[in-house]
């Protein structure tokens, strides 16, 4: 015999009605992102809100929805990501979300790149503190655009000379045939998510700016043997789609006062079949050294659309063998 749901009373002080008219969004449509990620049923009548459902879901609905009151103190309209946040935070079991005070990048006067949940505050902080970086995860997790805003600071704070930004040109499950141009152009659509936050960050004529007195270096990750960079911020995006080879030359470009930044999703790697994914080989290579850090994200890091976040997890329950097939 199911057990009949649970009601919770809730009131939310100060009744504040601007405060309120933020917390439950245009068409209340953040009380309905409440409702669907906790299965409950929430009703309101001012600053009274009845939340139904069980036991354990009407239990983290009104610490959700007493956290998303808190948000409101200022005058800062609520977003749906940041309530997306603020429920998934809920969900995980932790008090509260990261504090958007607690890590900072500053990419220019009056731009500045907050973290999103404790993952992306460590991967900041790691990166302030380590000269290796690997940042490993499914899309949507902000390896890449972190790592982009991190080496925009050091270059605006003169900590570098230069942004060295590398991919390896591989085809993902695509045969684009030949690329016409010099080399800077037949890598661009390889970089383009590096180039899209440059451009956020720093305005489309600065970068090129820098582009062409080669303080931004665009490079792909087979140009780089031979080299010793010095005083530069090197992100190696896409790197699942390296050899070990190749990641052990790309690792030993590292020079005196420089970071490397490398991310990936080892659940997308399009090399060739009997090709082994250098980032999978370096995390067991390399898991001990110090100096390197490794950060971990995962479906529940998403950043995105929510929609992003269903369409990892289903792909990743894809990928898992049958239980008998578990050896």
């Amino acid at each position: 015999m199911n057990s009949p749901p649970e009601v919770a009373e809730v009131t939310l002080e100060p009744g504040d009605n601007a405060r309120l008219a933020r917390l439950c969004g245009p068409l209340d449509e953040h009380i309905g992102q409440l409702e669907s990620h906790f299965g409950v049923t929430i009703r309101r009548h001012g600053h009274q809100f009845s939340i139904t459902g069980v036991t354990e879901s009407v239990s983290g609905a009104r610490h959700a929805l007493q956290s998303l009151y808190d948000e409101t103190a200022g005058s800062e309209e609520l977003s749906a990501a940041k309530v997306h946040l603020l429920v998934r935070a809920s969900l995980s079991g932790q008090a509260q979300p990261v504090s958007e005070s607690a890590a900072v990048v500053a990419v220019g006067r009056r731009q500045m790149v907050r973290a999103r949940g404790q993952r992306q505050s460590e991967y900041l902080d790691n990166i302030r503190k380590n000269n290796i970086v690997f940042a490993v995860g499914p899309a949507g997790t902000g390896k890449t655009y972190l790592a982009v805003a991190c080496a925009v600071q050091a270059l605006l704070e003169e900590r570098v000379q230069r942004l060295v930004l590398v991919r390896p040109a591989v085809e993902a499950g695509e045969k684009l045939g030949f690329l016409p141009g010099d080399l800077a152009q037949k890598v661009d659509p390889y970089l383009r998510p590096i180039y899209d936050a440059l451009y956020e960050m720093l305005t489309f004529e600065k970068v090129s700016k820098l582009i062409e007195r080669h303080v931004i270096e665009i490079a792909p990750l087979a140009y780089m043997r031979g080299r010793t960079l010095n005083e530069a911020f090197i992100i190696l995006d896409e790197a699942q789609n390296t050899t070990p080879e190749q990641m052990k030359m790309f690792l030993t470009r590292l020079g005196f006062g420089s970071t490397a930044v490398i991310t990936g999703d080892v659940t997308q790697v399009d090399l060739p079949p009997n090709r082994r994914s250098g980032l999978k080989h370096v995390l067991g290579v390399l898991k001990d050294v110090e100096g390197i850090s490794f950060n971990f994200f995962t479906a529940r890091d998403v950043v995105r659309h929510p929609l992003v976040e269903r369409i990892v997890n289903a792909y990743e329950r894809e990928a898992e063998p049958p239980a008998g097939d578990r050896s």
